[in-house]
């Protein structure tokens, strides 16, 4: 296990600073970006991901069902928050102590896979989004998950963040997959399979 993260010193008192009105903003070491660079695109859309996460969260809640995806995705969310403020900062600013992602994130995120994956039945195509709106919302997931990857990737080829941040993504991205599959039979619908003559 690693060492605990320095707890935020977060103090928000005015929610708008016009700071941001000419197109620009602040990175965590104070520098000052447009605000259509690749860094904000990467964590903005880890951002847009954390929201998707949050109504997946609330669709589990109301349908009772698969409440060890829902625990997990708690923490999810909490290693996206991590990640996006790892992105929003330059690697030389980056701090052992700041927040950030985590080999074990991602073994954990494998082992739900892998736990996941033993109960269901193998496929015999492409899957669809569908059948309920919880396997939609995870597709959602997976798909804005993907986004935030490549503008993750576009980052890493510029150096400007670590592998282990693109590889959390990724496998972050099939593991709402698997749960998109183990939500249709926990709801005990069939999967809406592509059939490319049915177009």
């Amino acid at each position: 296990m690693s060492d605990p993260f320095h707890e935020p010193k977060v103090g928000i008192h005015k929610v708008y600073t016009r700071g941001g009105d000419r197109g620009e903003t602040s990175l965590v070491g104070g520098q000052r970006v447009p605000k259509d660079d690749d860094r904000i695109e990467a964590y903005g859309t880890v951002d847009e991901l954390n929201a998707v996460v949050g109504l997946v969260r609330v669709e589990l809640g109301e349908r009772g069902v698969l409440p060890d995806v829902d625990r997990l995705l708690l923490r999810v969310q909490h290693a996206l928050f991590n990640l996006g403020g790892a992105l929003a900062t330059h690697l030389g600013d980056r701090r052992p102590e700041a927040p950030a992602v985590r080999p074990e994130d991602i073994e954990r995120l494998e082992h739900s896979i892998d736990q996941a994956n033993q109960g269901l039945p193998a496929l015999t195509s492409f899957v669809l989004p569908g059948g309920s709106r919880l396997n939609a919302l995870l597709h959602l997931a997976r798909t804005v998950c993907r986004r935030a990857e490549r503008a993750a990737v576009r980052l890493l080829r510029s150096g400007g963040c670590l592998e282990l941040d693109v590889q959390y993504l990724n496998r972050l991205s099939d593991a709402f997959f698997v749960w998109s599959r183990k939500a249709a039979y926990a709801l005990q619908h069939d999967e809406v399979l592509w059939r490319p003559n049915e177009a």
